[in-house]
């Protein structure tokens, strides 16, 4: 395979203003193709685009993913910059973390909202674009924490695991109209987020893991581009683990 992995393919990345969301978008532009930025933070998302080169590469877009309309309004403005959605990834996210006991009804609602309720609004609007047009991929974020469960992330494990079952379901509706959908799920990775963590809390997690170092941003950025590009073309519900052999 030569060549650009996205040339001429237009991506749309949720939660894209800064971290791992923000180098995808950048790995994709790379790679070839355009990318329209969501972000709840419609400044920081145009922001964003501009560092990434403007207006012939990036857009952005302030996008509530849990408001359908917001979502659509995302998708429509990759057709009226660039062209019809290709890639979609659904990254947008947030915690609220709590034990059990002490979280609020609304903390819950919150976190399910983003993640599961947003990755679904972003999977069903993507696909319905790219299945009128045959072909596209949607690559969905879920976390080790879907798949371990992690005290203090009731809220958070039951939306990643969420992710899992919603990409699978999708995969097998949207297969045979051409349309991937595929998910990841990032371990401990070194973010703004993840470095505020009591340095206790930090070593706990370093020592679970056997490669015994955290991942960087742009780890999870290659794997969204494999997800996203025809070097996995015959993947499709597939759940790839980017951990360092945490809890294998």
């Amino acid at each position: 395979m030569t060549g650009p992995l996205l040339a001429d393919k237009t991506a749309v990345v949720t939660g894209a203003a800064q971290g791992i969301g923000y180098a995808i978008a950048e790995r994709f532009i790379a790679e070839g193709a355009r990318v329209v930025i969501g972000d709840i933070d419609g400044a920081a998302a145009q922001a964003a685009a501009d560092k990434l080169g403007g207006p012939t590469v990036a857009r952005g877009v302030r996008c509530d993913v849990t408001v359908a309309d917001d979502v659509q309004a995302l998708i429509d403005a990759a057709a009226e910059s660039f062209s019809p959605v290709d890639v979609m990834i659904n990254n947008a996210g947030i915690t609220r973390d709590a034990t059990m006991r002490k979280m609020t009804e609304d903390q819950f609602d919150q976190v399910i909202a983003v993640h599961l309720k947003g990755t679904w609004n972003g999977t069903r609007l993507a696909g319905a674009v790219m299945r009128e047009r045959g072909s596209g991929a949607i690559v969905n974020m879920s976390s080790l924490s879907g798949k371990i469960g992690l005290p203090g992330q009731t809220n958070y494990s039951a939306a990643k695991a969420g992710i899992v079952g919603l990409s699978k379901a999708a995969a097998k509706e949207l297969a045979h109209l051409g349309v991937r959908v595929n998910a990841i799920q990032p371990g401990l990775i070194r973010t703004a987020m993840t470095e505020a963590m009591p340095q206790k809390v930090w070593d706990q997690k370093m020592a679970e893991i056997p490669l015994g170092r955290a991942g960087e941003i742009d780890e999870i950025a290659t794997v969204a581009l494999f997800l996203a590009s025809d070097m996995s073309s015959y993947m499709t519900g597939t759940v790839l683990e980017v951990t360092g052999g945490r809890f294998m």
